[in-house]
């Protein structure tokens, strides 16, 4: 493993156990543990959450694509965040993929292709109303579920890889949170020399950076998009690059900064089930997509 990876592993473990410590199950959720998805369980797994007292109702679904610099984390370490997005209405899917050094992409992405389709094939065993999906991404999971909407909305993008999308699906609505949106500019110069040895195959060739690029392969039949970063987040002007895109493309969306000079948030500050700003945060993209459930 590379020292970028290794380090990577090290530092934001420490970081989320600091943040997480004490946190327990909230007593109003209801939770399904561990279900395969995938050939390997043990990287291919996911939780369903729902709130206790929606029981035997169809919900609104989000799926919740985590972070971790495509080489770290796992659905143990996104737990509580998604289970507040399911006290707020919601049956939240919560997922681990494969990561990187030890699966290259487009692993992370094939994943994802796999839990979408999951969620649509048993939604009557789990309430999901398959009419109501979203997705949330934050950090490289924004990156992911970004490329995964190209994937359902742009052929041509599609083409690139051996697998597809769920075949007519596309995402209700998305909240991309401090993601990664095209690589190797406006905050994002570091991770060429870091990440992308450990990522891909070929260790950045044209044709992969081409593949990784949210930006240019967004069309107009991209979902409406939650677009949020932070007045400390490194990854800040990411998110200008994917709203003029999205601009340009006449694609719905909302572009929202948190926080102020004096009093800095910074990168995905709304997994913190103890902060107030997250809070907020967690609440206006619950909110959102409940505009789309009318």
């Amino acid at each position: 493993m590379s020292e970028y990876s290794d380090q990577t592993r090290k530092l934001f473990k420490e970081g989320d156990d600091i943040r997480d410590a004490g946190l327990v199950t909230p007593k109003d959720i209801v939770r399904c543990d561990d279900i395969p998805y995938g050939a390997d369980p043990a990287q291919q797994s996911l939780d369903v959450y729902r709130p206790k007292d929606a029981e035997g109702k169809k919900l609104p679904v989000i799926v919740s694509v985590h972070g971790g610099g495509w080489v770290y984390g796992d659905k143990e370490r996104y737990q509580y965040y998604c289970m507040s997005l399911a006290q707020r209405g919601f049956a939240v899917v919560n997922f681990t993929y494969r990561l990187a050094p030890e699966n290259k992409f487009p692993a992370c992405l094939e994943d994802t292709v796999l839990v979408f389709q999951w969620v649509l094939d048993h939604s009557g065993e789990y309430g999901f109303d398959t009419d109501r999906v979203f997705g949330v991404g934050d950090s490289a999971g924004g990156h992911i579920l970004g490329l995964f909407c190209n994937l359902c909305t742009n052929p041509q993008f599609a083409e690139k890889f051996s697998f597809r999308a769920p075949a007519g699906f596309v995402p209700t609505a998305v909240a991309l949170n401090c993601g990664v949106y095209r690589i190797g500019q406006a905050g994002a110069q570091d991770l060429s020399a870091g990440v992308l040895p450990d990522l891909l195959p070929e260790k950045g060739s044209a044709k992969e950076m081409d593949m990784l690029c949210v930006t240019d392969h967004v069309t107009s039949a991209f979902p409406p998009a939650f677009v949020m970063t932070a007045t400390g987040d490194f990854l800040k002007d990411q998110a200008t690059l994917l709203a003029a895109r999205l601009m340009e493309k006449n694609v719905p969306f909302v572009c929202r900064l948190y926080g102020t000079e004096e009093h800095k948030l910074y990168h995905v500050f709304h997994c913190d089930m103890r902060s107030e700003d997250g809070r907020k945060c967690n609440d206006d993209e619950c909110d959102f997509f409940k505009t789309f459930c009318v």
